[in-house]
């Protein structure tokens, strides 16, 4: 058997037809980007986050740069977040010029460690962003206290958590704006890059929709300094046709997870650990085992595919060297990463398909006790 780690065209085939319609009628009017698709998606997909606003944006690192800048975040200002994600949520802060300030993780979640938050926050603290990792929110009752008492804002990553919920509430709308990912694989992806933004703030969101365009709200008429990072309407189509049925594949995604967790819970791999009140949305399914390079590589000999998200902490890549971490620093997340391995995961994966991995797993832990 053969298990891909992520198929697409398993997901495209019953949209094909709407989508390469609704991308047809997009060619016929010629109005490429910020048109009717995307002007719907923005209201459609913020009413799914149970935010007041959405901007959609070109990609997800744009979405967490024009938002830190439409908070006028910049040179000399500082940023608390974690090592353990994408390089991108720490670009987005640099590309802003200000400095981003790395806390350690909690090794049972691979979630931001709130407790150790307060201890970072200096008179140059701007903002925190945590890190919606997997698919599954940070604690942030705790975290949106302490940024209230400090008069910080809060900016969630939620790139890899479409809809997501803490407590009842939808990531999106649980910090003062959130920026997310629509890259091809996330629970909901374009055919290629795209980005959202969602926030209750009316101010913030008139000021971020021109730093979107240029800084301009009139054609030619540029208020501030801008980027282009603006949606286009294929993508935009795309994401609609998608929209109706995630919130379907999201609860598939949590069977599967339910799946495995029971057909590996007396195995010596670690398991995933959803917080009390939280419902994940299991983006990534991801255990932790202490041979994990060798399990990885018997697996790929079985036909599964797997991944590492992400195999070098942010603050020890070579191009975040200027910020002065060295090894040892952050030692939750770099244990962490030494030992997770993510499994194979999509809405259409079969119960069978996911047996086969666990008994491949089962066998692998037999003969290497």
């Amino acid at each position: 058997m053969k298990i891909q780690f992520v198929d697409l065209r398993k997901q495209y085939a019953p949209l094909k037809d709407e989508i390469l319609s609704g991308i047809s009628r997009v060619l016929d009017g010629m109005q490429l980007f910020l048109g009717e698709n995307v002007q719907a998606l923005e209201k459609e997909f913020a009413q799914f986050c149970g935010a007041a606003y959405g901007i959609g944006v070109s990609d997800g690192t744009a979405a967490l740069q024009i938002i830190l800048r439409g908070m006028d975040i910049g040179p000399g200002d500082e940023v608390i977040t974690v090592s353990h994600t994408f390089i991108a949520t720490a670009e987005a802060i640099i590309l802003t010029g200000a400095t981003p300030v790395f806390v350690d993780i909690d090794p049972v979640t691979c979630l931001m460690d709130v407790s150790q938050v307060e201890a970072k926050i200096t008179p140059n603290t701007k903002a925190i962003l945590p890190v919606h990792l997997y698919g599954q929110t940070v604690d942030m009752d705790p975290l949106l206290e302490i940024a209230s008492r400090h008069g910080l804002r809060v900016v969630e990553d939620a790139c890899q958590a479409h809809g997501a919920e803490y407590k009842g509430r939808k990531a999106g709308s649980l910090g003062d704006a959130a920026g997310f990912s629509f890259y091809y694989s996330k629970n909901l992806g374009g055919y290629g890059e795209g980005g959202f933004i969602s926030t209750n703030d009316a101010e913030l969101v008139a000021k971020m929709r021109k730093i979107r365009d240029h800084g301009s709200g009139v054609r030619y008429h540029h208020d501030l300094v801008g980027v282009n990072g603006r949606l286009d309407e294929i993508q935009a189509v795309v994401l609609r046709a998608k929209l109706p049925h995630l919130t379907t594949w999201n609860e598939k995604r949590r069977e599967h997870a339910r799946l495995y967790n029971e057909l590996l819970k007396d195995t010596s791999v670690v398991l995933p650990t959803e917080l009390p009140g939280n419902t994940s949305v299991y983006h990534l399914y991801v255990i932790c085992s202490k041979k994990r390079d060798d399990l990885q590589a018997f697996l790929k000999d079985q036909g599964i595919f797997t991944g590492i998200h992400y195999p070098i902490p942010v603050h020890l890549q070579k191009a975040m060297e200027f910020l002065g971490y060295k090894q040892g620093d952050l030692p939750m997340t770099e244990q962490v990463v030494s030992q997770i391995l993510s499994l194979p995961m999509y809405a259409e994966l079969g119960d069978d398909e996911i047996k086969y991995v666990a008994d491949s797993i089962k066998n692998f832990l037999k003969d290497n006790k």
